[in-house]
């Protein structure tokens, strides 16, 4: 990294430390520790190519005091998920934007897990299409994208199914009000959002989050 960049890496990491602390006072703190981590990481990074002595030493107390937090809210969650009273709740608002599906499940995808189970009443639907031979041969294709991953894809249809339910088997339970499909649709293929999800507009929705250490698996 050329000194050049310093500039930008230290917008970069303050704004994603800003974000941490929201998220933070918030009471977001699996997604707080996630940005904490980024943070702290883009910090280092500066801190290689610093010159500046003096600014170094900041940067050192500022990573110190980042990284207490982090363990911090690390100690309370595990508290919490041990005592099986972990809930966070998101309020999606109408319009909102920067609610990806990779920005909002990331937080609970770990090393760990292997394996994730969707419920949803509508997931088949693509806006209202009613074709269903269309529906099976897209999920098929589908299937066969991901297996080329080492992903095995398993779908099973019910007639019974009324609840939204997103479950993963390091202990993660996320249930969205709307169920997955909580976007607008983009006005045309070339509108922004059409291709990056965070940029897209959402319905209004709330997303509530559960730890358990027993996770249904059937």
């Amino acid at each position: 990294m050329s000194h050049n960049n310093v500039p930008g890496m230290e917008a970069s990491a303050v704004s994603v430390l800003k974000r941490a602390v929201e998220l933070d006072n918030s009471s977001r703190f699996q997604e707080a520790i996630v940005c904490y981590q980024e943070g702290i990481q883009l910090l280092l990074d500066v801190m290689k190519v610093l010159k500046d002595e003096s600014k170094k030493a900041h940067y050192r107390e500022k990573i110190k005091g980042y990284m207490e937090r982090a363990e911090q809210i690390k100690s309370h969650l595990v508290r919490e998920k041990g005592e099986g009273k972990y809930h966070e709740q998101i309020k999606i608002a109408e319009n909102a934007t920067g609610f990806s599906y990779e920005t909002l499940f990331k937080p609970y995808i770990s090393e760990v897990l292997t394996e994730v189970w969707v419920e949803d009443p509508y997931i088949r639907h693509t806006h209202q299409e009613g074709n269903l031979s269309q529906q099976t041969s897209a999920l098929t294709e589908i299937k066969q994208s991901l297996q080329t991953h080492g992903v095995t894809l398993d779908i099973q249809f019910s007639s019974t199914i009324h609840d939204r339910e997103i479950r993963f088997d390091n202990g993660w339970i996320v249930k969205i009000g709307r169920g997955l499909d909580y976007y607008k649709k983009p006005k045309s293929r070339f509108a922004v959002g059409y291709c990056d999800y965070d940029l897209r507009q959402c319905q209004e929705t709330t997303v509530d989050v559960f730890h358990t250490k027993h996770t249904k698996t059937s």
